[in-house]
């Protein structure tokens, strides 16, 4: 199964403000939006964004304020290295509340907070376009079942880990993966506890090839059968982790004037 990460989701309470927000801090430009009944979703990416690189995907539903919960942790952006200090001065010059500041992350990244609260690592890489999403961190709780979920239903390949005191870091992407791509980090804390969902982030995306055939194979590896296609009108389709994060298989033509399969 080729199935590259497609986009992370958010929900946010004020669309333009939201907008606005990651439009003058981190220069992204609207690549498409959807006006569904009672709601808006609108992609996001930066200009330059390389073909197979992540999208930001903001979701506005009318009259709710979302819940931001622990069972997802942030999305990574990128810099260039070296370039950590004055990328988050600019952010702070720019208005940008100041939350993990380089030197209280150790000089090796920093984290701001958007509109929502959603937390957003700002990471040093020597690939990627200036503020291009890196990875995205969820919370398990069991790193065994997690590390196989993904490996063994997505066939993705873990790429790093970092293992301390009372955590670790996984991360895994898609089979010969370029660099540009967004990766997933699974952290796992070892005290035992348990993580409340909320609903400020939505899901995470899958790109996939064939989206039946793909569907079929998650099925017979034993995959949650959440949303088959032909719940979602044939178009996409949602399985979710061993924790409940729910994932999106999509099937699209990258191409396209609009991004939306519908």
């Amino acid at each position: 199964m080729d199935g590259t990460l497609d986009h992370v989701m958010l929900r946010v309470s004020d669309l333009e403000e939201s907008l606005d927000w990651y439009g003058t801090h981190f220069d992204y430009e609207e690549k498409d939006r959807y006006e569904g009944d009672g709601f808006t979703i609108v992609y996001l990416g930066p200009e330059d964004m390389h073909e197979d690189g992540a999208l930001l995907e903001l979701t506005h539903n009318e009259g709710e304020e979302p819940e931001v919960g622990d069972a997802w942790g942030h999305i990574a952006v990128r810099v260039p290295e070296g370039e950590l200090e004055a990328a988050y001065d600019g952010l702070m010059e720019g208005g940008v509340e100041d939350y993990r500041d380089p030197e209280s992350c150790g000089g090796r990244y920093a984290f701001v907070k958007d509109p929502d609260g959603h937390e957003i690592e700002i990471v040093q890489r020597d690939h990627g376009a200036r503020w291009s999403l890196d990875h995205t961190m969820i919370r398990v709780e069991n790193a065994d079942e997690a590390l196989g979920f993904w490996t063994r239903k997505f066939e993705y390949d873990e790429v790093g880990r970092w293992e301390a005191d009372t955590f670790a870091n996984y991360f895994v992407e898609p089979r010969d993966a370029a660099p540009e791509e967004m990766s997933v980090e699974l952290t796992y804390n070892y005290d035992g506890r348990s993580y409340e969902f909320g609903d400020a982030w939505g899901h995470l995306c899958v790109r996939i090839d064939d989206l039946h055939d793909d569907w079929e194979t998650l099925v017979t590896r034993e995959a949650d059968d959440y949303r088959d296609p032909a719940d979602c009108d044939d178009l996409y389709a949602f399985t979710k982790d061993q924790d409940g994060h729910e994932i999106e298989l999509i099937e699209r033509d990258t191409d396209a004037d609009s991004l939306f399969p519908f």
